[in-house]
């Protein structure tokens, strides 16, 4: 038998349960309750919210008394190394060694000079206590449909392609003239600028109002909604950016008489909640917008077939992580998976990259798009550059 402790009048009732289910927020908050007893075992879903070593909630958790620890993650990594140490000295404390010895010992080799030495030792030492599944292995799971990924490439307007040269002249010129931490800054500054620029050049600019043929993206947005609503199909459409999220929501009202709803950081928990019945449950309700962060974990959203990254995050484990709210048990229809790619910019370069260099996209799980900031000035040049 098991019994949920929750909710405002919520009591801590074991003698007729064997299995108690809460929350982390509850542990990290009535840390006392759960540590002044022994459990036969401990298990954390969701385990990269204890990826922060310094946390109140991470060091709550650790602190509970058990017998058996596992952690089950569909993303251990998703920024940096030193998350994938969290997890792991909850479940074999000490297996790692402390925190400085790990970055010293992994992290710094692997993440800053990629050192594939040290990654294969420490996939070496760590696989005895890894059990990995993936959802592609029929053995696993025989009645999960297909997941198809379609790259989807659009051209920059004119406007974009001003914009875009104009941020890149002043600002290689500033990177060109830096060192250090302040460089990685401005690369990373760069990249971020030219990302709002393939989205549209109102994201940039921190306009209100977005005109759908002043951008590619747009405008191959709305055609490829066009196709999906035509065929009573559903889809979710991930961004970033909650600026570029609220350019969306009246672009799509005003070309399809259809509100849709945005859930990102700031909607509050019952409202969430809402949103995503609804979405499961009313026919009409045909698209749902989510921020990357806010809506790549925690939801189920099997009712869409369809999924749109609008923009890359250069991290797979996080674009995956976002997939996977429609793309899991219970979907019982193929999902397609676009995503959007502007031709000729630093976008469709840095995907070839990933692509084609299979220690890129590891050091892109272990660092998101800080690696960026690594490359020498003449590679990042080669990157942004307009043209093949």
């Amino acid at each position: 038998k098991s019994t949920i402790y929750h909710g405002l009048n919520r009591k801590l009732e074991l003698d007729h349960a064997d299995i108690l289910l809460t929350t982390y927020g509850i542990v990290r908050n009535e840390t006392a309750l759960f540590t002044k007893r022994k459990w036969l075992a401990v298990i954390i879903d969701e385990a990269q919210n204890i990826k922060n070593p310094n946390t109140a909630q991470t060091k709550a958790i650790k602190k509970i008394n058990a017998d058996v620890r596992i952690a089950m993650s569909g993303t251990p990594v998703e920024n940096r190394l030193t998350e994938y140490w969290s997890i792991f000295d909850f479940v074999n404390k000490d297996y790692l060694g402390g925190l400085r010895y790990f970055k010293k010992e992994y992290a710094i080799p692997i993440e800053k000079f990629r050192d594939k030495e040290r990654l294969n030792r420490l996939l070496t030492i760590t696989s005895p206590f890894v059990l990995r599944r993936l959802k592609s292995d029929k053995r696993i799971i025989r009645d999960l449909p297909e997941k198809l990924e379609f790259d989807k490439y659009c051209s920059l307007t004119k406007e974009q392609a001003a914009l875009y040269q104009n941020v890149i002249d002043q600002s290689m010129a500033s990177i060109e003239g830096s060192e250090g931490i302040a460089r990685k800054g401005m690369v990373l500054k760069l990249m971020t600028a030219l990302k709002q620029i393939c989205n549209h050049p109102a994201h940039f600019l921190k306009k209100k109002e977005a005109d759908p043929n002043l951008s590619g993206k747009t405008s191959m947005l709305l055609d490829l909604l066009e196709n999906i609503f035509a065929n009573d199909e559903k889809v979710l459409i991930f961004t970033q950016y909650r600026q570029m999220g609220n350019l969306l929501v009246p672009l799509i009202l005003n070309t399809f008489q259809m509100d849709v709803p945005f859930l990102h950081g700031g909607v509050p928990r019952k409202k969430r909640d809402e949103m995503v019945d609804d979405f499961q449950e009313k026919k009409y309700i045909k698209a749902m917008i989510l921020s990357l962060k806010a809506g790549g974990t925690g939801l189920n959203l099997t009712a869409a077939k369809n999924v749109i990254h609008f923009d890359l995050w250069w991290n797979p484990a996080v674009e995956t992580q976002a997939t996977d709210r429609t793309y899991r048990i219970g979907q019982k229809k193929d999902v397609m998976v676009y995503r959007f790619l502007t031709q000729g910019t630093f976008e469709e370069k840095i995907n070839d990259m990933l692509q084609r260099k299979k220690e890129v996209a590891e050091l892109a799980v272990v660092q998101g798009e800080k690696w960026i900031g690594d490359l020498s000035n003449k590679e990042i040049r080669k990157i942004v550059e307009l043209g093949a």
